[in-house]
């Protein structure tokens, strides 16, 4: 298809006209029938089965089709939907309304007093008002800051309600335009700051007005500059950090930055009195907007961005604060793990520029290097912290987040997005013949995962530490009834343990990549047709027509950065997790398969939302079942691979309570991809089922000797 905006029918080789769904702007995808059917189509279940069976993806341009071919056919995560900028002209009037910035006078029809308008009012409005009303009575009582006093009053009245008026400055007309017949000597010093927002178009932008006074020759400027200016500097920026916190209300912070910068810095009159030319300042019509969510910075989501000082924080009071005299370690331990967030997402944003820009060899290293690079830090932090304290309950948390990491790509992200895609949308598909690939590979990875655990259940010796019968002998007395055991586990003796069991292991762990190499070969090679991704015909197809939005060095060393920092706030959450296992009311299994395991998956919950939003309910499925199939046949035998050559005591043995609850939520989440449909009730079910598996483990005792 040529492009976005264009909405062609297809011909499909079935001989009937298909139209694609509105889809994520990166890249749509729509059925088609494959290249085997090549005649019409005999009935509609054959139809049906064309359409199923091939996707068309089509790509804004060249990087964007390579990310596509080295992340999405590699079924490693999405992390970015786009890694170039798209063009501005091409974005829609919501999208640009958030970049635009605020010094153009547009026609406005709409109410002023808002929901937004109004929370400004309260929250921000009142105290810039009474500091503006504070500074003016300052520069009167200065005297030589007159002007600025009177600049002061009316600013006051501004910023407590800004909306729906503008800031002008004026320009020196009689120089510039020397028809103009107006007196700027005889210009009333007491004219409205505050014009009425006209409708008219944006005023043009001038530069290099003359000054007829010298700004640096009066010493008005230099008392404004030492007691009105830095006060209202602190007033400003304080109001622009919590603006920009929020996220929502970026107008404000962008009305604010521009005022310190511009509107404080210009000699009072060039904003105190109106002359025959007038450039806008600044005009405000909303102090909020909910579609700032997809605001970006540098192609950076600004949550993200947000987040990134609490890696600053995390590290400051994790390494200066030893003695938790002004933090405790619950807090250290929540600000690390959620600075883990950002990092997680510039690390994805490394991976997926640097394969966009590059071919299939190097996409393919630096996806399989750094693709798990964030949970993989955490789990070889978390075992070399445990094995130095001599601790094995880290193994056993270690081993549900991996388990939580599992539960949660095959039931939570899948479910919420069915929900959210499914609540916008009665019924959605997806392509059931990939989904069908992805899911044999996630039968193979439990399978696989859990062999072991299997094996020892079969032929472990089961050992209780005290046994009771029910008349209140101990298990050594020849008393008949029914036995009550407490503390039961199966015992593996050196010699079971040595000759057996660690041989499966190390045979399962080489199998589970090449289960997943060859898998990556059907769907690259020899059953590519599943996935056609074709360049838009009215897009550049060439890396020169793509501006990106990070070089390919810039990528590594923000890609390497950030892996370093992620492994600085790995080591903070293990140093500062045991107060958190110790909580008597919480069991450690709680724990590890919820805030350890999802909290680094947020990004990825994120995409999937946005993806089944758009009507792309197939890479929201893909994105959870990708991360499952990476924690069982890449993540675990690399965890296995590092306990073979440096012995941290990690045995690849789960508990029961996780190996039923994954074999249940494949077998779960296998039933509902069966007919390529899903709505919100399957959706639905797979959530609930996944929140009464967190209810188990909430209830479920710690480890034993935990």
């Amino acid at each position: 298809r040529a492009g976005h905006n264009r909405e062609p029918s297809h011909e499909g080789l079935c001989g009937g006209q298909l139209n694609p769904a509105d889809t994520f702007p990166s890249f749509q995808h729509h059925s088609v029938c494959p290249a085997l059917c090549t005649t019409k189509c005999s009935s509609a279940h054959s139809c049906e089965y064309c359409i199923q069976s091939k996707r068309i993806i089509s790509a804004e341009n060249e990087v964007e089709a390579n990310k596509l071919v080295n992340n999405y056919r590699f079924g490693f995560r999405k992390w970015k939907s786009h890694v170039t900028e798209r063009p501005f002209e091409d974005r829609s009037e919501v999208v640009k309304e958030l970049y635009s910035e605020l010094k153009v006078i547009k026609p406005h029809t709409g109410h002023l007093i808002t929901c937004g308008n109004i929370a400004y009012l309260f929250l921000f409005g009142w105290w810039v008002s009474l500091a503006y009303f504070l500074v003016s009575m300052l520069m009167f009582i200065t005297v030589i800051g007159l002007p600025y006093g009177r600049l002061c009053l009316k600013l006051s009245c501004y910023f407590l309600w800004p909306f729906g008026k503008s800031i002008h400055e004026v320009l020196r007309c009689c120089e510039q335009a020397p028809d103009c017949e107006c007196n700027v000597e005889e210009a009333d010093d007491n004219s409205p700051v505050l014009l009425p927002s006209p409708t008219e178009m944006p005023i043009p932008d001038f530069s290099g007005q003359p000054q007829q006074t010298p700004y640096w020759h009066r010493f008005s400027t230099y008392a404004w500059l030492l007691l009105g200016y830095p006060p209202l500097v602190v007033v400003h920026s304080l109001a622009c950090f919590l603006s920009w916190i929020l996220v929502f209300t970026i107008p404000v912070s962008k009305m604010n930055a521009r005022t310190i910068r511009v509107i404080l810095l210009l000699p009072p009159e060039d904003v105190s009195r109106q002359g025959c030319e007038t450039r806008a300042l600044l005009c405000c019509y909303h102090a909020a907007n909910w579609y700032y969510y997809k605001f970006t910075v540098d192609g950076i989501n600004v949550f993200a961005v947000n987040l990134l000082p609490l890696v600053i924080v995390a590290m400051v009071i994790g390494y200066i604060d030893r003695e938790n005299q002004y933090a405790s370690s619950e807090v250290k331990f929540a600000i690390a793990i959620c600075s883990i967030i950002p990092l997680s997402y510039y690390i994805g944003m490394g991976i997926a520029s640097i394969s966009a820009q590059s071919n299939f060899a190097v996409g393919a290293v630096v996806n399989a290097s750094f693709g798990s690079i964030t949970e993989l830090t955490f789990y070889i932090t978390a075992l070399l912290r445990g094995h130095r304290a001599g601790n094995p309950c880290l193994q056993e948390v270690v081993k549900a987040a991996l388990t939580g990491t599992l539960l949660g790509c095959i039931l939570f992200i899948p479910g919420i997005c069915m929900i959210i895609g499914g609540l916008r949308h009665s019924e959605q598909t997806f392509n059931s013949r990939s989904t069908g690939v992805s899911s044999a590979l996630l039968f193979i990875s439990v399978g696989g995962v859990f062999a072991p655990t299997l094996f020892s259940k079969a032929y472990g010796n089961l050992v209780c530490d005290a046994c009771t019968n029910s008349s209140g002998g101990n298990g050594t007395s020849n008393s008949s009834g029914p036995f009550i055991c407490h503390n039961c586990h199966y015992d593996l003796v050196i010699i079971f343990f040595s000759i057996l069991v660690r041989p499966l292991v190390y045979t399962v762990s080489a199998l589970l990549p090449i289960a997943y190499i060859i898998g990556l070969i059907f769907t690259l090679k020899t059953h590519s047709h599943i996935y056609n991704i074709r360049v838009g015909e009215r897009q550049e197809t060439s890396h020169h027509g793509a501006v990106v939005h990070w070089s390919r060095w810039r990528s590594l060393v923000i890609l390497i950065m950030a892996t370093v920092l992620t492994s600085v706030c790995a080591d903070l959450v293990t140093e500062h997790i045991q107060p958190i296992l110790n909580q008597p009311n919480i069991s450690q299994y709680f724990i590890g398969v919820t805030v350890l395991a999802m909290v680094p998956e947020i990004p990825e919950i994120v995409n999937g939302i946005q993806f089944a939003l758009q009507n792309n309910i197939s890479l929201s499925l893909e994105v959870g079942i990708c991360i499952a199939v990476q924690v069982c046949m890449l993540q675990i035998p690399i965890l296995v691979l590092f306990n073979s050559f440096y012995d941290v005591g990690f045995v690849l043995l789960f508990s029961d309570l996780h190996l039923w609850a994954s074999i249940f939520s494949v077998i779960l989440v296998n039933y509902i991809f069966m007919d390529g449909k899903c709505d919100y009730f399957q959706g639905t079910a797979l959530v609930i089922n996944y929140f009464i598996l967190l209810a188990l483990y909430f209830y479920a005792p710690s480890p034993a000797g935990c």
